[in-house]
């Protein structure tokens, strides 16, 4: 493969995440490597994604209706986007403001790929419909073989180890196969091994995501660049387009209400 500044820069990052990595072990309890090995993507994720849109670690996300998603190691936002609490760093966020997220696992065998699968899933299926819609023409997103007045949720897999790939890929297609191209993961990778993307049906090449007819394909990766360099390509593409009308906070009060109406005062004739 021939070399360029930004796989030579890619290189050197691989190998640093691969070094954080393989420091986390030093971490006595669970949920704290979880953690920092969930900071170590998040961190080289930041540095690719658009102006425009931020990697959070750790949150949940709420929709209209209630439906709460599981925890999420990575979800990707519009900057804009507010936070209903923030607490030492764990953020709920509205589903209208989320473009993607990113489960970490730290090596993919079966069970940890359907869990990560599963949550993508429910992520996906979240309602996006609290927008202020501005101005006489409404943007549209053609993905998932569906027309959307909104920009939809990616869901992407990382993982730092697995098994043999084409095992993984079994296991993927396998908990793939039925299901709409809506709910399925967008990408899959593992570090110093390889990645999952989906063959278009209609040119034959890598597609962003999936849709009716995609074929799930395997890529070793370059041992020059990891994966690192298609995940940054493949962040950018995925998130330079991402756009959000104007959130509406309003359907989220419910009927809640604001206050019990008590008296109102007509300032007409009041004198100073």
């Amino acid at each position: 493969m021939e070399r360029n500044h930004l796989s030579w820069i890619l290189s050197s990052v691989a190998k640093r995440m691969r070094a954080d990595f393989d420091q986390s072990v030093a971490f006595q309890h669970r949920a704290q490597t979880g953690e920092v090995r969930e900071v170590i993507v998040r961190d080289f994720c930041e540095g690719y994604l658009p102006g425009h849109v931020e990697a959070l670690h750790s949150g949940e996300i709420i929709s209209v209706d209630g439906d709460v998603s599981p925890q999420c190691d990575i979800v990707i936002v519009d900057r804009s986007t507010p936070s209903f609490t923030n607490l030492g760093g764990y953020r709920i966020v509205p589903s209208e403001c989320v473009y993607g997220v990113i489960e970490v696992k730290t090596k993919l065998d079966k069970q940890q790929l359907f869990d990560a699968c599963e949550k993508i899933r429910s992520v996906k299926q979240l309602k996006k419909v609290a927008y202020k819609r501005v101005g006489p023409f409404a943007r549209h997103a053609n993905v998932y073989d569906r027309v959307l007045p909104y920009y939809p949720t990616a869901g992407m897999i990382f993982a730092f180890d697995s098994g043999d790939l084409a095992t993984v890929g079994q296991h993927l297609a396998e908990w793939c196969a039925g299901r709409e191209p809506d709910e399925i993961p967008d990408s899959v990778w593992v570090l110093g091994k390889g990645f999952f993307n989906w063959i278009s049906p209609v040119n034959g090449k890598l597609d962003r995501g999936p849709s009716s007819g995609a074929a799930l394909a395997l890529l070793d990766a370059e041992p020059e660049v990891d994966v690192l360099f298609p995940l940054a390509l493949h962040l950018n593409i995925h998130f330079s387009e991402a756009w959000m009308d104007p959130l509406d906070l309003l359907p989220y009060a419910g009927k809640i209400g604001f206050g019990a109406f008590r008296k109102s005062w007509s300032l007409r004739g009041v004198q100073e």
